[in-house]
C-alpha cells in the first residue's frame, strides 16, 4: 500500500538481539521499558532472536514469542518470560505454554506451534543474520549501524542508544 502524501520518516529501528533464557537480557528489560516510555512510536524496538546453545530452552522460547506476537501479545509475552528465566530453565516448554495461558492467549495453539515448528525459520533466520553482523552474545543492540554488545556489560548502553536515537531523530527533523 503506497501513500503519496508526505509521510513522517520511518522511526529509527533498535534491533535487540535476545535470548529469552538469558539473565542479562532479563536485566536489560528495565532499559527497554525506559526506551519505550521515552520514545514511544518514535523508536521502533524489534526483538531479534539469538538463542544461545548453553540455554536449552531458549530456542523453544524464541518460537513461543513468535506465536505470542502472532496472537497480538509479543512484548507482553517476552517480558513475562524474561522476568522468570529461572522458571524457564527449570520447567522448559510447559512453562512457555503456562505463560501463554496466564496472558489469556490460546495455549493449545502454543503447544501445537512448538510441536509443528511453524516459527523455526524466523528464529533460524534471525540467528543467521545476527552471526553475520557479529552478534556473539545477548543482549546486543543494533541502531544506526552501530552494534552495542550488552552481553559483557550493560553499563552506559541505554545512554548510548538514547544518544544515537536522538541524533537520528534530529537528522529526520532537520
Amino acid at each position: 500500500m503506497s501513500d503519496s502524501s508526505p509521510a513522517r520518516a520511518a522511526a529509527p529501528v533498535l534491533d535487540v538481539w535476545c535470548d529469552l533464557q538469558c539473565p542479562d537480557c532479563r536485566d536489560a528489560l528495565d532499559d527497554l521499558r525506559a526506551l519505550r516510555a521515552r520514545y514511544g512510536d518514535r523508536l521502533e524496538l524489534r526483538l531479534r532472536h539469538f538463542p544461545l546453545e548453553k540455554h536449552k530452552h531458549a530456542f523453544a522460547a524464541a518460537q513461543a514469542s513468535e506465536e505470542a506476537a502472532e496472537q497480538g501479545q509479543g512484548w507482553a509475552y517476552v517480558e513475562a518470560v524474561l522476568g522468570r528465566v529461572e522458571e524457564l530453565s527449570r520447567a522448559g516448554e510447559p512453562f512457555l505454554v503456562g505463560v501463554a495461558r496466564e496472558l489469556g492467549l490460546d495455549a493449545e495453539e502454543f503447544d501445537t506451534a512448538l510441536i509443528d515448528g511453524r516459527h523455526i525459520l524466523i528464529v533460524d533466520a534471525d540467528q543467521a543474520e545476527g552471526k553475520a553482523i557479529g552478534v556473539t552474545g545477548t543482549p546486543t543492540y543494533v541502531i544506526g549501524g552501530e552494534l552495542l554488545d550488552g552481553g559483557k556489560s550493560q553499563e552506559g548502553l541505554r545512554e548510548r542508544v538514547e544518544e544515537i536515537t536522538d541524533r537520528l531523530l534530529a537528522e529526520q527533523d532537520g
